[in-house]
């Protein structure tokens, strides 16, 4: 069986930034290889041509390219090209794209596509409640649609899709997965009070919420404090730094408990959730978070939203605390509730650490996604 991914970011040194989404089919890649499944990785909007082989897997950097007009359809050309002579010389038997901005739209493409839900442009302008570019929609409908096959990584990111582009697609439900083993808990106890947020420093990740609710959180723990680490972005209602905002929201005595470590390599990202007490991820906007999967297999206690694909992760009370962003007072209470019994964090953290090797490790998962592909190759 031989699987290949197209995709627009990957976790690499050679293929520039990459979030959840990149992550995500690394994780997929890496233990479809140790299954003996052969895997292909196509990386497009890249500024240079590139093919290398690392860990079992084989990579392909597309260079994005440029023409004096319908960059969109001779751009969808130009991979579609690239990909069938793929298929014909290496014998590529399923092709996965993500739903974002729609890449497969309008290309023909010589065997079965699947396209794997990790939330589209429309899903997360839906989200947002902000306004889509009519030709990402328009691309997305289309690829959804001329799509063999379907996967999501949550159940209300598939029906809030299909609600969003009017369609009633059968989509096949497999989370994303991590590696329980390279999340493992920490062998020190954590900072005493300390408050971790990490990911993207942007509104739909809930941080302008965090600020509010960090404010509530001093008044009952003073010697709390919040370190926030990722990368800023500017906020696209306001215009300026989401960081800059954050503080501008904070409290005299909330400030003085910040600290703001920008973007880190992810390499360092495990050491800081080691040393947090509570982790705090109040997002608005996800389809199934990494983040979540990853602080909760290192036994953290985590507060999160509880919005839409939340209670597909956690279970309120059991493995975290789940609690509307918006509620400031509400979650404040429940990061103070963490921060004042130990017991209580080492229970739910390790109630958190089981639900992610029964439900979102990579041994687990993996089953699944075989299984699909399996059943996509007898079909055809």
């Amino acid at each position: 069986m031989h699987i290949a991914f197209l995709t627009p970011e990957y976790p690499h040194e050679l293929t520039g930034p990459s979030g959840g989404l990149g992550t995500s089919i690394k994780n997929l890649a890496d233990s479809l290889v140790r299954n003996n499944i052969r895997v292909s990785v196509i990386v497009y909007e890249q500024s240079l041509d590139r093919e290398l082989e690392e860990n079992g897997i084989r990579f392909y950097l597309l260079k994005h390219q440029h023409y004096a007009f319908g960059g969109w359809f001779f751009h969808r050309k130009y991979i579609q090209k690239f990909l069938n002579r793929l298929i014909e010389k290496e014998k590529v038997e399923v092709i996965e794209a993500t739903d974002w901005t729609g890449i497969t739209a309008f290309m023909r493409i010589n065997c079965p596509v699947v396209i794997r839900l990790n939330g589209s442009d429309a899903y997360f302008c839906e989200m947002e409640n902000r306004k889509q570019k009519l030709k990402n929609r328009l691309f997305e409908k289309v690829a959804l649609k001329n799509a063999d096959h379907h996967i999501s990584v949550s159940q209300f990111t598939a029906i809030k899709t299909n609600e969003i582009f009017n369609l009633e697609l059968p989509f096949s439900i497999i989370p994303n997965s991590i590696e329980i083993d390279k999340f493992l808990p920490a062998a020190k106890k954590p900072v005493e009070n300390r408050i971790l947020y990490f990911g993207t420093v942007i509104r739909k990740k809930g941080v302008l919420e965090l600020s509010k609710i960090f404010n509530e959180v001093v008044k009952e723990r003073p010697d709390s404090e919040l370190v926030i680490i990722g990368k800023d972005v500017i906020d696209i209602f306001e215009n300026r730094s989401t960081i800059e905002l954050f503080r501008q929201n904070l409290s005299e005595k909330a400030t003085e408990r910040f600290s703001y470590l920008g973007a880190v390599d992810y390499s360092e990202v495990k050491t800081h959730i080691a040393e947090a007490a509570v982790v705090v991820l109040p997002s608005f906007a996800e389809a199934l978070p990494m983040t979540w999967i990853e602080a909760m297999a290192m036994e953290k206690a985590v507060v999160t939203s509880n919005i839409g694909w939340a209670p597909e992760v956690m279970v309120d009370g059991k493995t975290g605390f789940m609690e509307d962003p918006r509620s400031h007072k509400a979650y404040a209470e429940k990061i103070v509730r963490l921060l004042d019994n130990e017991d209580l964090r080492e229970s739910v953290g390790k109630q958190a650490r089981e639900q992610v090797k029964k439900k979102f490790s990579s041994e687990v998962v993996v089953k699944k996604n075989i299984e699909f592909y399996k059943k996509i190759l007898h079909h055809y």
